[in-house]
């Protein structure tokens, strides 16, 4: 079997998709836009049980899928969806004298997700997850 394009263009696509974010959210480098990137996934992935994960994360482009999963604390207690200030305020917190995420920081990663994925797929998937997944997700 030959190898999955995905794999094949997995730094490519991760590029498109960081300049998706970083200009979404009107920041001004990559650098900026991963921290931002990398914080909501994690506040998003401290929400699902370890299986809404795995399907989550099989959506997910092999970089993005690979961030979702790294230094994943599988011992940290899950945490409740809840209003988008404080969802907010908590993707604002991961390393925050280098986070310069936006207020609209988590629309700006779902719409650039959304440019950059199966939306079918995702939101199919989103279905299935827990109340308040498909709702962190809207652009």
């Amino acid at each position: 079997m030959p190898m999955p394009m995905e794999y094949r263009q997995a730094s490519a696509d991760f590029d498109r998709f960081i300049l998706d974010a970083r200009d979404l959210a009107g920041l001004q480098t990559t650098n900026q836009a991963y921290t931002m990137v990398q914080a909501v996934l994690q506040t998003f992935r401290r929400r699902l049980e370890l299986e809404d994960a795995i399907l989550f994360a099989d959506v997910l482009p092999p970089v993005l899928r690979a961030i979702f999963v790294a230094e994943w604390d599988l011992e940290e207690p899950k945490s409740p969806f809840s209003g988008r200030v404080a969802l907010t305020r908590e993707v604002q917190a991961l390393r925050p004298d280098h986070n310069v995420s936006p207020d609209s920081a988590i629309a700006d990663v779902a719409a650039a997700l959304r440019r950059n994925v199966d939306e079918a797929k995702l939101d199919r998937v989103l279905a299935r997850l827990p109340a308040g997944a498909a709702d962190f997700w809207r652009a």
